[in-house]
């Protein structure tokens, strides 16, 4: 990171004083519901993906992290920002299978496994809820084991959970999303995140936001899990350290801006629309994802990875599929809060436009998304 964008992180009060009815689409911070054609449930491979990548470092946690507490009797896990559909129940399958392998190896008796599936009250739980049978079918073929599943909405920056009484927390692709929109973005028109046409200010508060609220995310976690317990967390990162503002030329957010303003160019979207919208997102870099964790002080660092990141072309298709498969992916996860600021009847030509955009940009392959995964113990 820039020495001079290195700032001290904000004091753990955490209020919001400012009201946030200009920004009242991040209310609708949700992935889109169901199981049709733009679903997340539907469109959410990529996750999938990325979720067998950080397999191995969930696996070693979870081994770690029962051995450490001499293998209780009773584990209760919670799954934050779990969204809808069964990509849900992936890692928890995971969680389930390492713990009972591992209890047959040491000739110990498994626990009594709680899982919480926790998202915003917005998010659609009835989907995810229709593959609970499907997943304790299949737990008991493959592990006759007892695992209970609860539903645990509201949002991950506040208290979720009684006092010590967590033992394992797995998010994935879920903190990257912010708060709320940071304060001071006037002079970022045009573009709703952050691009090399960017000032700097735009850097510095969404940077500010992140360790706000990822010091507190920490803050709140480090009272609900127990001691030695565990945290498998996986980020939408960028491996960029020296340049805050570069975002690659075929960035998912920097399409769907140039995708924006070209209903602006059309008369479909007003330009001062466009202006007002600002996604509530933050890509950190390893140092500055370090560098919360170590300041909040609650957790030691286990393991921290990055892994490449290609939303359309990992399918090894032609670049059309890859442009419809890239835009049908990003509608999954911004759909709602599009619709809440612009309107439903932009969406299908906004969408088209997207893919368009991929197209042009199939040869890019200086990418500066990353998947980032860091492992966590509770001191």
């Amino acid at each position: 990171m820039d020495p001079r964008f290195i700032n001290t992180i904000p004091s753990l009060r955490y209020d919001d004083d400012k009201c946030d009815d200009e920004y009242a689409f991040v209310k609708a911070l949700c992935m889109s519901g169901g199981d049709g054609a733009n679903s997340y449930s539907a469109n959410s491979r990529l996750q999938k993906k990325v979720l067998s990548m950080a397999k191995p470092v969930l696996v070693r946690n979870t081994e770690e992290m029962m051995m450490n507490l001499d293998f209780p009797t009773y584990i209760k896990v919670a799954e934050l920002g779990c969204s809808s559909g069964q990509n849900s129940f992936l890692a928890i399958f995971e969680i389930i299978n390492t713990i009972n392998v591992l209890c047959q190896h040491v000739n110990k008796n498994s626990p009594e496994i709680d899982c919480c599936l926790n998202d915003l009250p917005e998010n659609d739980f009835n989907t995810t809820f229709k593959f609970v049978p499907f997943f304790n079918k299949e737990l008991m073929i493959t592990n006759k084991s007892s695992c209970f599943v609860y539903g645990a909405p509201g949002s991950f920056y506040s208290r979720l959970f009684s006092r010590n009484s967590l033992h394992l927390i797995h998010s994935s692709y879920a903190l990257h999303w912010l708060s709320k929109v940071p304060e001071k973005l006037e002079n970022n028109k045009g573009n709703l995140y952050i691009t090399s046409s960017s000032p700097q200010s735009a850097y510095k508060a969404y940077l500010n936001q992140f360790q706000k609220d990822f010091i507190m995310f920490l803050r709140l976690r480090s009272e609900e899990i127990v001691s030695n317990g565990r945290m498998v967390l996986t980020f939408i990162g960028r491996n960029t350290l020296n340049d805050p503002l570069y975002r690659d030329c075929c960035h998912f957010w920097t399409l769907l801006s140039n995708s924006l303003r070209d209903l602006v160019f059309e008369g479909l979207v007003s330009e001062s629309k466009l202006d007002a919208f600002n996604m509530p997102f933050y890509d950190p870099n390893v140092q500055e994802l370090k560098e919360v964790i170590q300041k909040e002080g609650s957790f030691e660092i286990n393991e921290l990875e990055s892994h490449g990141f290609d939303l359309g072309h990992y399918y090894e298709e032609d670049d059309f599929e890859a442009g419809r498969n890239e835009a049908n992916g990003i509608r999954a996860v911004s759909e709602p809060m599009l619709i809440a600021h612009f309107g439903e009847e932009i969406i299908d030509t906004l969408f088209d436009k997207y893919a368009y955009h991929v197209t042009q940009h199939a040869n890019c392959r200086n990418k500066t998304t990353v998947s980032l995964v860091v492992s966590l113990t509770k001191k």
